[in-house]
């Protein structure tokens, strides 16, 4: 007969556990002996055997009871119904992995990888990294808001950077960054911008400019972050829109009457005034 130490020591876990195991009425607790100790036999090895084991390969202890008292059959079923559960729990261990993984990997921390990978492509055609930032910080709750239009964004995003003209924009725009806001090319920008966009949507359609799907507050709330973090971006934009467009997650065409000519002749003289210069 065993004491409570020797059965730990055959089964291989602590005495701790084994008392865990009585309170929880997985394992019988014997009578003590006349000098007050509990004994036990080599039936309580093999169940505490069976228990550790068990419990080890993740079962709950809820569930141990049931198929430590279960038949062939049901102890078959059961066990195959605890593996299935322990594959998705490790598949979901392995995505944590995968994201804690990416907690050094910059941008792919909350970033779909096409997302990441355009945005690199954007670094590589020497875009200031301020203008890369804050389309990053605008794609993360794009991409956490609707991941199921994040390939067809990206689709018409990769379109759009194989045209020189548009990077052309960003270039000038990231080195408009440090200027004031009257600044000469600025208002240039303005105007071939808007030429641009009038152009393509004259040939393409107006749906072509903007077929986004994204709600007017959604699109207001990620042009305020833009504006904030980059000044020269709304300066810009205030300019478009005396050209016949406005937004910049979200273009739309304007009415003719919001966009008057003493407007767009003050732009005129800015112009000449900066020319002269």
């Amino acid at each position: 007969m065993l004491t409570i130490g020797e059965l730990a020591s055959c089964a291989g876990v602590t005495v701790r556990a084994v008392r865990h195991y009585h309170a929880k009425g997985l394992l019988p607790e014997p009578e003590r002996d006349h000098s007050g100790y509990r004994r036990y036999g080599a039936d309580a090895v093999v169940e505490l055997v069976k228990i550790r084991t068990l419990a080890g390969a993740g079962v709950p202890l809820a569930r141990v009871r049931e198929l430590l008292q279960a038949d062939e059959e049901e102890f078959a079923a059961a066990v195959a119904d605890i593996d299935k559960r322990l594959r998705a729990e490790i598949r979901e261990r392995q995505r944590h992995r995968e994201r804690i993984a990416r907690l050094a990997a910059g941008d792919s921390l909350a970033l779909p990888q096409e997302v990441v990978e355009y945005l690199d492509r954007l670094r590589e055609l020497g875009v200031d990294e301020r203008i890369v930032q804050v389309e990053r910080d605008g794609w993360i709750p794009l991409a956490a808001r609707s991941p199921e239009r994040v390939s067809e964004w990206m689709a018409r995003k990769r379109e759009q950077i194989a045209d020189p003209q548009i990077i052309d924009f960003y270039l000038t725009l990231s080195k408009a960054l440090d200027r004031t806001d009257d600044d000469l090319r600025l208002v240039e920008l303005a105007d071939e911008l808007a030429a641009y966009i009038t152009r393509m949507a004259d040939e393409q359609g107006e749906f072509y400019i903007d077929d986004s799907g994204i709600e007017p507050p959604f699109a207001e709330l990620l042009d305020t972050h833009v504006f904030d973090t980059l000044p020269p971006a709304r300066r810009l934009i205030e300019l478009l829109k005396n050209r016949g467009w406005t937004g910049w997650t979200k273009l739309e065409r304007v009415h003719p009457a919001r966009g008057t000519a003493g407007t767009r002749q003050a732009d005129a003289a800015v112009r000449r005034f900066q020319g002269e210069l």
